[in-house]
């Protein structure tokens, strides 16, 4: 089966589901709700808590929607504090932020089945919007960004109390998200990286002397041969989200260097540009894959910002660390209206490349 969604086809769009929709993987995104819902990752356009009924019937959450929720919400990407569901009659704004007229109950149908989850252990598919935490957000569109556990359910009292003031209780979860081995590739990954693994095993019976001695390992690692089915579903799974997340930021600078403000143009006519992490992905910089953590730089500036030849200042100011004949940099980075740099990265790539940061517990 086929569909279109956001201009994109998307080859087997499973049905909703417990944990992950089948040919979606995470780092994929929606302009809208209505396409988000239609990919079966959400079951509707407006709500933040989705659920449908799990095998004995009870409605159990499936997912939720981080896009400028309450305000004890908190998101730090790895862990999620989660504040559930109201009748809209229920709620008001005051300058922008939602607020309650008062308490909560977890009786009411969303926060419900957001609690059956937490009960069953089932994952929840946490989708953020681009009004949710600055850190993380998307540019304007939606992202789903993989399966999240409930660690914990609890009654709380909001930050603000209702306008006569009394305390307002809400019902409130915690997510961490699962390790990145739990962020299971679909089936069309699947299949690249089983051709990726039975590549590996024929290049090592190739490359393997006839009847050499093995000086490290187990016999039985010696029969295995060497694999790596891990790291095999990691690159893989790393090129989906890469693709969405650095698609966005080159396609609001044309492929021009934020830097150096260099455009390369193929044979094609078309812009090359690379996207470079502020802060680096994996251990032990555990920097998070989102559009506020990336920049469109040409080949040359992604290698001066990843040894640390050239940091960015608070101001977007670019100091150059390490001169390159020939390699002038813009006086202030260059930055897209929609592109919501974050300085908390950049404060970190700049404390890094300065010997302020102690790496010993990331």
């Amino acid at each position: 089966m086929t569909e279109a969604i956001d201009g994109i086809q998307y080859v087997g769009v499973g049905e909703r589901r417990i944990g992950h929709i089948e040919g979606i993987a995470p780092g994929a995104e929606y302009r809208r709700r209505i396409p988000l819902q239609r990919a079966k990752l959400h079951r509707d356009n407006q709500r933040g808590i989705s659920w449908l009924a799990d095998e004995d019937g009870a409605e159990v959450a499936d997912a939720i929607v981080l896009h400028g929720g309450y305000e004890d919400d908190e998101d730090h990407w790895t862990w999620v504090r989660y504040t559930g569901a109201s009748p809209d009659a229920d709620k008001y704004e005051v300058n922008g932020v939602k607020k309650l007229l008062r308490s909560q109950s977890w009786a009411y149908r969303d926060n419900a089945a957001l609690m059956r989850s937490y009960e069953r252990g089932h994952p929840i598919r946490v989708i953020r919007g681009w009004e949710g935490d600055s850190r993380y957000s998307p540019i304007d569109c939606y992202r789903y960004d993989g399966l999240y556990e409930i660690t914990e359910a609890r009654a709380a009292v909001s930050r603000s109390p209702a306008p006569d003031g009394t305390p307002v209780k809400i019902c409130q979860v915690d997510l961490e998200r699962l390790p990145d081995e739990f962020q299971d590739p679909t089936s069309i990954e699947g299949r690249i990286s089983n051709l990726l693994e039975r590549q590996k095993g024929l290049l090592q019976e190739e490359l393997e002397p006839v009847g050499s001695e093995i000086e490290e390992g187990t016999e039985e690692e010696a029969q295995q041969g060497e694999k790596f089915p891990e790291t095999r579903s990691a690159q893989v799974q790393r090129l989906v989200r890469d693709a969405a997340v650095t698609r966005n930021v080159k396609a609001l600078y044309d492929g021009e260097c934020q830097v150096c403000g260099l455009r390369l143009l193929g044979p094609d006519g078309k812009p090359y540009s690379e996207g470079a992490h502020i802060r680096p992905l994996g251990k032990p910089h555990r920097g998070p894959d989102v559009e506020p953590n990336v920049l469109c730089l040409c080949p040359n500036c992604h290698v001066r910002l990843d040894i640390g030849a050239i940091v960015v200042d608070d101001d977007w100011s670019i100091i150059v660390r390490a001169a390159v004949l020939g390699g002038n940099v813009r006086p202030k980075l260059k930055r897209h209206r929609k592109h919501k740099i974050h300085l908390d990265y950049v404060r970190y790539h700049r404390k890094r490349w300065h010997g302020e940061l102690d790496l010993s517990d990331e």
